[in-house]
């Protein structure tokens, strides 16, 4: 017989932080064993801990590769790689947790590429811990990226009724406007469009955003970027038959969007698209970088260093984040 639930790597992000926690909780749901084959890649000491913590009845069992898990309720395998000391402190930046969560996700990168898995599902990591380890990168998007050797490549966020990718993501307001072109805002149409047929939309409506207030109305705001970086690459979707709007006004767009009128929205930089997402709900919240070889799902929050180590972490996010992943891994 077939197995037709997918392989999902769940990478431990920064030990230190709420990852442990979440990953304990949520992999104690007999429910997603249902929907998929998980296993962890982390530090089994930490997860351990997070067992305990949180009080998840489940065992915590070692393995070397996912051929050797046993992907049942009650059993939380591990690929143990051993990176930071039992004793890290819950909550603290450390050199050894951020190369710890660079190195978790080079591993489950690697069992992508051999085929092992279907997709990775990432625990969130520090961005200072990351780069006092020496890795110098502003978050996952960019070091999967990096590690797959993709140049197209963009952010999406999903939450309950609304998905929205991203033009540009961790740079500054000016660096963004000077970033976007109309070679950029075609490639993150595409990508949109492609993401949500593989996802099952027939014809995905996605709406774009504009640069400027009420998306520059006609040049009376800005500098003609509406003109000059958005409407040829509207355009040019377009006439590939691709069902996209814009530039549009963003703060109705979302609205719309959420209305039912787009299926997707195009934000042309970090605050645009992020703060309405997170608005409708960052515990349900689920960060998806499209136009890698592999696919990546993640949860749509941070470290949450203040309250790590306390079983106070929602694991909501990373359950939705697997089941997104489910959803678009490849057939086995």
């Amino acid at each position: 017989m077939v197995e037709k639930r997918p392989a999902i790597a769940i990478t431990m992000g920064d030990p230190a932080g709420v990852g442990p926690e979440i990953i304990a909780k949520s992999l104690s749901t007999k429910q997603l064993f249902s929907e998929c084959l998980p296993f962890v890649i982390g530090d089994a000491s930490m997860l351990e801990r997070a067992v305990e913590v949180t009080g998840a009845e489940a065992d915590v069992r070692i393995i070397d590769h996912p051929s050797k898990a046993l992907f049942q309720h009650g059993v939380i395998d591990i690929v143990d790689l051993n990176l930071v000391p039992p004793d890290l402190s819950w909550g603290e930046i450390s050199e050894a947790a951020g190369h710890a969560a660079f190195s978790y996700l080079e591993h489950a990168v690697m069992l992508a590429n051999n085929g092992d898995i279907q997709g990775v599902c990432t625990a969130p990591l520090n961005k200072e811990a990351l780069h006092k380890a020496g890795h110098l990168y502003p978050g996952h998007t960019e070091i999967l990226a990096r590690l797959t050797h993709t140049r197209t490549f963009a952010m999406m966020l999903s939450a309950p009724g609304l998905k929205v990718i991203h033009a540009t993501t961790h740079v500054g307001l000016l660096d963004a406007v000077e970033k976007i072109n109309v070679q950029r805002e075609y490639d993150v149409i595409k990508l949109a469009d492609e993401t949500l047929r593989t996802a099952g939309f027939e014809n995905p409506a996605i709406g774009v955003c504009g640069i400027n207030p009420h998306a520059g109305e006609n040049g009376l705001f800005g500098n003609g970027e509406e003109e000059e970086k958005v409407i040829p690459a509207v355009e040019k979707a377009q006439g590939e038959g691709i069902n996209v709007q814009g530039p549009l006004p963003a703060d109705t767009l979302f609205f719309r969007a959420k209305r039912g009128d787009f299926d997707i929205v195009v934000a042309q930089y970090h605050d645009q698209g992020h703060g309405p997402v997170k608005v409708l709900g960052l515990e349900a919240g689920v960060n998806i970088t499209v136009g890698l070889p592999i696919i990546r799902t993640s949860v749509d929050h941070g470290t949450a260093f203040d309250i790590a180590g306390r079983n106070i972490a929602d694991e909501q996010s990373l359950n939705e984040a697997l089941r997104m992943a489910v959803q678009l891994a490849p057939d086995r």
